[in-house]
């Protein structure tokens, strides 16, 4: 039997510059496939809108993909869009997020939706992220979930041209249907 080697943040940083968006889960290299356009539209419509509604109150920093989140020497993420409210703001260095940012959001897609709903969620929660948003655009929701006690519970699920607030925001008014291509 092999002994399993655990990738580290010095592993991840020599990795070749060939194109592919790589990730480390627990000490292990997952490689991200390319997101679609209709990914890369529902991306782009939300951070416009948290970008805005962050900006306008003075909340912080809202960022976009590819960045790297840096929840250990051996968990590296690139969520689709990261929130650091002006308390967390600090983690932001050179090399990325050094640590939990306030929320992280994945835009799913169907190569990369278990992972974020099984192994990211999982890590985001282990690492003490307070906030995380899936983003569903073939069903056309957005999910809420709030982190208690080391799991995440749901606590909106929105979809349609209702305005809601999502935990971290009060006042944004976010409208799902906006978001859709």
């Amino acid at each position: 039997m092999t002994a399993r080697v655990a990738l580290t943040y010095q592993d991840y940083v020599a990795l070749p510059d060939d194109g592919k968006r790589y990730e480390i889960h627990d000490g292990e290299l997952c490689v991200m496939t390319a997101p679609t356009s209709d990914h890369q539209i529902v991306s782009a419509n939300l951070f416009m809108i948290l970008a805005a509604h962050v900006r306008a109150h003075n909340l912080g920093l809202v960022l976009y993909a590819p960045l790297d989140v840096i929840l250990a020497a051996t968990a590296i993420v690139q969520p689709d869009l990261v929130y650091l409210d002006p308390d967390r703001l600090p983690a932001l260095q050179r090399r990325g997020v050094e640590g939990p940012p306030t929320l992280a959001i994945e835009v799913l897609s169907p190569p990369t939706g278990t992972i974020d709903r099984t192994t990211k969620r999982d890590l985001y929660a282990r690492y003490g992220v307070p906030y995380l948003w899936l983003v569903d655009p073939k069903a056309r929701v957005i999910e809420s979930h709030v982190l208690r006690v080391g799991h995440y519970d749901l606590t909106v699920r929105a979809s349609g041209t209702r305005p809601v607030d999502l935990p971290p925001f009060t006042g944004l008014g976010l409208v799902p249907s906006s978001l859709w291509p």
